[in-house]
């Protein structure tokens, strides 16, 4: 992997990273339907009118199916999950149970025989656990089947996210990355919107709600898939995924800077850890000299 492709997967875990804070504010006002539908609705009003400006193509009608798969497992399935999940757990717990995501990748990829599953792909997944418990220092929570259930919504969307990372990654082949961005969140606010009116009536807004919403809309839904896919174009489906490792990292930080939360040197070993798990996951080597010309 090259080096700027690695500075994109950090840069994509650092903007994702605040996602999950932005979910705990916005999905008691809108429920998680509703949160999923109006996040959808933006990010392809966004792509639609980057389309337009960049005089893009849509793909062809024959592509719709495959691309409305696409939106199922990596937009509607995870969005609605990490939603209801957003009212039962704290932020940091859904964002170590993404981190699943990579394995499912790596897993997934194996299954389809797309990618060969080495022993350095799965040592990386376990670094990359291990990081992440090291990482996010969890207060604790009452088991109940509730938080039962908010934990088994995260793995599941988790394993979306992996699994649909290698549908994709063969979109990302077939088509260019901005069309197939634009129909996946055009496909996904197509099914959300039926449950989106239902839930409208009893949604409650803030300020604060609004604004969570149009930032998950427009930035990372909308213009952070297109540019995950831009990068999906020239990495693998599972080196794509370990970003999953790092949305951690930053929820730390991003808690640090901006509610105060406390950052110590003992979190150190975790973030070596998470890097390392990356590192191992992708083939990123930062010692390797590039390839002769």
């Amino acid at each position: 992997m090259h080096t700027r492709h690695f500075l994109q997967l950090i840069a994509l875990s650092a903007l994702w990273g605040g996602s999950f804070p932005l979910l705990r504010i916005a999905s008691p006002a809108f429920g998680p339907w509703l949160l999923a539908g109006v996040r959808c609705m933006l990010a392809a009003l966004v792509l639609t009118l980057l389309m337009r400006a960049l005089r893009e193509h849509w793909p062809p009608r024959a592509a719709w199916p495959r691309l409305a798969l696409l939106s199922v497992l990596t937009v509607v399935a995870p969005f609605v999950l990490f939603n209801w999940a957003a009212l039962v757990i704290p932020a940091g717990y859904s964002a170590v149970l993404n981190a699943t995501a990579p394995l499912f990748g790596v897993l997934g990829a194996a299954l389809a025989r797309e990618e060969r599953l080495s022993s350095r792909r799965l040592l990386g997944c376990a670094v990359g656990f291990a990081g992440v418990a090291l990482l996010v220092q969890l207060g604790p929570v009452a088991v109940t089947p509730r938080v039962v259930l908010a934990a088994l919504a995260c793995t599941a969307a988790a394993a979306a996210y992996g699994f649909g990372a290698i549908l994709m990654k063969r979109a990302t082949m077939a088509h260019d990355p901005l069309p197939a961005s634009a129909v996946v969140h055009v496909a996904a606010a197509l099914f959300l919107l039926l449950p989106s009116g239902v839930a409208l009536p009893s949604a409650h807004y803030t300020s604060g709600a609004l604004i969570a919403v149009a930032v998950l809309g427009i930035f990372t839904s909308g213009l952070m898939y297109w540019i995950s896919m831009r990068l999906m174009r020239e990495i693998t489906a599972s080196a794509a995924t370990s970003a999953a490792f790092m949305i951690p990292l930053f929820g730390v930080a991003w808690g640090g800077l901006f509610l105060g939360e406390p950052v110590t040197w003992g979190m150190a070993p975790g973030c070596v850890l998470v890097l390392a798990a990356t590192a191992l996951i992708t083939g990123f080597n930062p010692f390797r000299a590039p390839p002769e010309r």
